[in-house]
C-alpha cells in the first residue's frame, strides 16, 4: 500500500465521519429550530421552548455517562454503534409528529433523542481518532464543526419558505438516518484503540489537579454561553430584526443558520491556531471576543442591519472557536489510558451546567429585556478565560499542543 493511497484512505475516512456528524447531529435542534415561529404564534411558551433543548442536553449526559460505564463503543464495532445510535435518534424524533409539543411526550422524546446522540457525537470522535496522526487541535475542531453545522441544519430546513415544523422534524431524520446507513462505509483506522471504562476513583485523582481542574474551568465557562446562545439567538432575532428597518424581517430561521453554522469556520480556524500557538491562547481570545459580543448584541439593532449581523457573525464564530481545545487539553494532560473517562467527565459537567443558563435565560429576559440578557452569558467565558490563562501557568502545561501551552 503506498503512502498516497494511505493519505486518501485517510481523508476519505476523516471526510465521511465529518460528513455523517454534520447529518445526525440535526435531530439536535430538528425540534427547537421553529421555535421562535412557534414562540411569535403562542403555539410555545419560552418555559416549553426551553425544555425541549433541555431534555436533549440531559439525554446527552445520560448517554455519555451511561455508554463510559459499559464500554459500549469498545465492546462492539463503533460505526455499527453509530449507525444504531443514529436510526433510533431519528427514530425518536419522528416520533414527534405524533405528539406534538403539548405535555411531557415530546420531552421525554427529546431526552431519548439527546440520549442516542450520545452514540453519534463521542463515537464519531473516536472513530477519527483512529485515523489521527498528529494535529490533534484540528481534528477535534473539525468534528465541532461538524456539530456546530449539524446543529445549525434545523434552521436551514425551518428557512424554507412556508415549510412548518413537521417538515423540519422530517428533513433532520431523513439526514440521521441516511447518515447512518453511510457510516458503515468507513474502515477502522490504524490508531484505533479501546477506551477505559469508566473509574470514578481514578478520575477524582485526575480532577484534583491543578491543570486538570483549570482546563475544566473553561470548559464550564464556555459551556455556560455556548448552548444558551444557540438556543436563544433565533427568539432574539425575532426581537431584534424588526428594528433594523430591513427587509430581514420573516428570516429569522434564515439567520439563525448562518449565525451558528459559520462557527464550523471558527472550529477549523481555531484548531490550526492552537496546534501552532498553543491552546490557552486560543481559547482565551475566542472567550474574550464572544464575552464581549454577548454584552455589546442587544445594542446594535438601532443601529442597522449591517452593525447586527457582523456583531452576531463574530459571536458565531467565536462562541464555538474555542470548544474544541479544552477536549483536546484533557486528552494530552492526563494519562492515556484515562483519556476516554476524563474527556468523558468533562462533557457531561459542561452539558449538565447548560441546562441552568438556557432556562434562566427566559427569567433574565423578563427582568431586563433583550437588550441586556445576552449580557449574563458573557459572566461564562469571562470565568473561562482567567482559568485558562492561570493554566498556562502550570508546569506540566507543557504537555499541551507539543509544549505551546
Amino acid at each position: 500500500m503506498t503512502d498516497d493511497f494511505r493519505r486518501q484512505r485517510r481523508r476519505w475516512a476523516v471526510a465521511t465521519i465529518i460528513v455523517c456528524q454534520v447529518a445526525s447531529m440535526a435531530l439536535w435542534f430538528s425540534a427547537s429550530a421553529p421555535a421562535a415561529q412557534m414562540l411569535e404564534t403562542g403555539d410555545l411558551t419560552a418555559r416549553q421552548a426551553g425544555w425541549l433543548t433541555i431534555a436533549v442536553q440531559l439525554g446527552f449526559v445520560a448517554g455519555t455517562l451511561l455508554s463510559a460505564v459499559t464500554g459500549l463503543s469498545d465492546r462492539f464495532d463503533p460505526r455499527r454503534v453509530f449507525c444504531l445510535a443514529s436510526l433510533m435518534g431519528a427514530g425518536a424524533n419522528l416520533a414527534l409528529l405524533l405528539t406534538g409539543f403539548d405535555g411531557n411526550g415530546p420531552i421525554a422524546l427529546r431526552f431519548l433523542t439527546g440520549m442516542f446522540l450520545a452514540g453519534v457525537y463521542p463515537v464519531g470522535v473516536k472513530l477519527a481518532g483512529g485515523w489521527a496522526k498528529g494535529a490533534m487541535g484540528l481534528m477535534i475542531g473539525g468534528l465541532v464543526g461538524a456539530l456546530t453545522l449539524g446543529s445549525a441544519l434545523p434552521h436551514a430546513f425551518s428557512s424554507l419558505g412556508s415549510v412548518d415544523w413537521r417538515m423540519t422534524v422530517v428533513l433532520a431524520s431523513t439526514s440521521a438516518v441516511a447518515s447512518g446507513f453511510f457510516i458503515l462505509s468507513v474502515a477502522l483506522g490504524p490508531q484505533h484503540r479501546q477506551s477505559p471504562a469508566f473509574r470514578p476513583a481514578d478520575a477524582f485523582v485526575q480532577l484534583r489537579r491543578p491543570s486538570v481542574f483549570l482546563a475544566n474551568g473553561g470548559y464550564l465557562g464556555h459551556m455556560w454561553e455556548l448552548y444558551a446562545m444557540w438556543t436563544w439567538i433565533p427568539v432574539f432575532l425575532v426581537w431584534a430584526l424588526p428594528q433594523t428597518g430591513s427587509d430581514w424581517t420573516g428570516r429569522e430561521s434564515l439567520a439563525a443558520f448562518v449565525v451558528i453554522a459559520i462557527g464550523a469556520v471558527g472550529c477549523v480556524a481555531a484548531g490550526l491556531l492552537a496546534d501552532r500557538i498553543g491552546r490557552s491562547v486560543v481559547a482565551t481570545s475566542a472567550m474574550l471576543i464572544s464575552g464581549l459580543c454577548a454584552a455589546l448584541i442587544g445594542f446594535a439593532p438601532p443601529l442597522g442591519l449591517w452593525w447586527l449581523m457582523t456583531i452576531a457573525l463574530i459571536w458565531g464564530v467565536s462562541v464555538i472557536a474555542d470548544s474544541a481545545q479544552f477536549s483536546a487539553a484533557i486528552a494530552e494532560l492526563v494519562p492515556s489510558e484515562m483519556v476516554g473517562t476524563m474527556v468523558t467527565l468533562q462533557t457531561s459537567l459542561g452539558f449538565l451546567l447548560t441546562i441552568m443558563s438556557i432556562q434562566l435565560m427566559p427569567l433574565v429576559v423578563e427582568a431586563v429585556s433583550w437588550r441586556y440578557a445576552f449580557a449574563f452569558l458573557s459572566l461564562g467565558p469571562a470565568f473561562g478565560a482567567v482559568c485558562m490563562l492561570l493554566l498556562r501557568r502550570q508546569s506540566d502545561a507543557v504537555l499541551m499542543a507539543d509544549g505551546r501551552r
